[in-house]
């Protein structure tokens, strides 16, 4: 079925689009353009949307707005922003709506491989290392899903011969109907419960990635992840693990200092740009993922040139000897004890943000040995600060603890007391919305301040 074939489908046929936000505002437009009875829902008003809204409403979209925008959605079709859990639709698809996605309209129309990314951890940078790859073999690649532009209206512009690489939320795989050829699970760590109603089903909402597979597709998992490990018994299709820990035949893991996939040796560990174990993981995720796709060759070109994405243990500026990282990406406490062990020395971190109600104990137990003074600011500043003040190996003196209100003036705190060969890095362990829109505008504003020292 062509895009056009499917909008056709669409036009006898009353439809909401929920969120106008990246991932939907061109399927609103699109369906808007093709005479489709469209309503788009927000929680913000017309003020809010500002030109957006004049523009839609121009095109002919109706809107349904305010904090009542879920309420009462009576439509033959209803398209979910990511963002939003499906149990919120329950109501609508009981009488009768079809709820369904940007993302999983794509699913269906895509006409080339698509290798599918999602994990508590790493996601974006597996992804995008897995494009490079790909683009480095000759691919033409298209990226999309929870990192770069929404991909359904370009797909009548991709070929059977190119590669469609996807990293994938648990908001977007919840429920989803989606088969990609490969799949990967980086790993599991408790994520996102502040919108989840628990882990299990936060873990459902990851499994979502594989268990429509064919037998013919390929799973990748993390075979040192217990969560992730546990799904190869689930698996359709064929599965590879990664792996730091073991010595594996078959698979991807390190031998010598080196990845190895299969027993053939592929890349040495010093050989890969950008920094920490976490992204030599990210490196053999990718490696299992593209096993057949590309050579030996491209993947030593991409990891000796590849620096690494905006946000994830970025390397901001060098100054008076100081360097400062940013890792505004961290949203989570697994993902910042993951950028402390990138490091050989004690590091000055700041921390802190919007609560998703995960515990901060395995910050603690990384912290008490890896930061030599603790920043903190944000909603979740005193609970991480009672995580660590509760470690047992915690000392005040080896770690002073500073909490603030504002957040650049913590960031300046801290650059105030580095010294020359010191690390000061942002991974706040925590989402940013307490404070800012998402984590790529906090980490603009770090890099902005950190630009701004004298």
């Amino acid at each position: 079925m062509t895009l056009n074939e499917y909008v056709n489908n669409l036009k006898d046929k009353s439809i909401a689009v929920i969120g106008i936000g990246i991932s939907n505002l061109p399927l609103i437009k699109l369906l808007a353009k093709e005479g489709c009875n469209v309503t788009a829902c927000d929680k913000r008003d017309e003020k809010a949307l500002g030109e957006t809204y004049s523009e839609l409403s121009n095109m002919g979209v109706k809107f349904k707005l305010g904090e009542d925008y879920l309420k009462e959605l009576k439509f033959d079709v209803i398209f979910r922003t990511p963002g939003l859990h499906p149990m919120h639709l329950d109501y609508a698809k009981e009488a009768g709506s079809l709820v369904t996605s940007e993302m999983e309209a794509f699913f269906a129309l895509c006409p080339c491989p698509i290798v599918a990314i999602t994990g508590s951890d790493g996601k974006t940078t597996t992804s995008t290392l897995i494009s490079e790859l790909l683009k480095a073999e000759g691919y033409t690649v298209h990226l999309g899903g929870n990192i770069g532009q929404p991909l359904l209206c370009d797909v009548d512009n991709m070929k059977k011969e190119d590669m469609v690489v996807l990293e994938l939320s648990s908001f977007q795989l919840h429920s989803m109907d989606c088969h990609p050829d490969v799949a990967v699970i980086t790993n599991i760590s408790p994520n996102h419960l502040d919108v989840h109603p628990d882990y299990e089903d936060y873990q459902f909402a990851k499994k979502s990635i594989f268990l429509r597979q064919g037998e013919n597709d390929r799973l990748v998992l993390n075979l040192d992840n217990e969560i992730t490990a546990a799904c190869a018994k689930e698996a359709k299709g064929k599965v590879s693990f990664f792996t730091r820990r073991e010595i594996l035949e078959k698979g991807c893991c390190i031998k010598d200092e080196a990845i190895y996939l299969n027993g053939q040796h592929i890349v040495d560990k010093a050989d890969i740009l950008i920094p920490g174990e976490h992204n030599v993981e990210n490196y053999m995720a990718a490696i299992a993922a593209l096993e057949g796709y590309v050579s030996k060759e491209s993947i030593r070109s991409v990891a000796m040139s590849f620096g690494g994405v905006e946000h994830r243990i970025e390397l901001v500026r060098k100054h008076k000897g100081v360097k400062y990282y940013n890792d505004s990406i961290a949203s989570s406490p697994s993902r910042t004890v993951a950028g402390l062990k990138s490091f050989k020395q004690k590091v000055i971190l700041i921390a802190g943000g919007y609560d998703k109600l995960i515990g901060f104990e395995p910050l603690a137990e990384e912290a008490v040995k890896s930061v030599k003074a603790l920043y903190l600011c944000g909603h979740t500043a005193e609970k991480i600060k009672a995580a660590m003040l509760a470690h047992p190996d915690y000392d005040a003196e080896a770690m002073p603890i500073t909490v603030m209100d504002d957040f650049t003036e913590t960031v300046l705190a801290a650059s105030k007391i580095a010294v020359e060969g010191d690390i000061v890095i942002l991974s706040p362990a925590c989402a940013s919305f307490d404070k800012f829109k998402n984590f790529a505008e906090r980490g603009k504003k770090f890099k902005e301040i950190i630009g701004g020292l004298v």
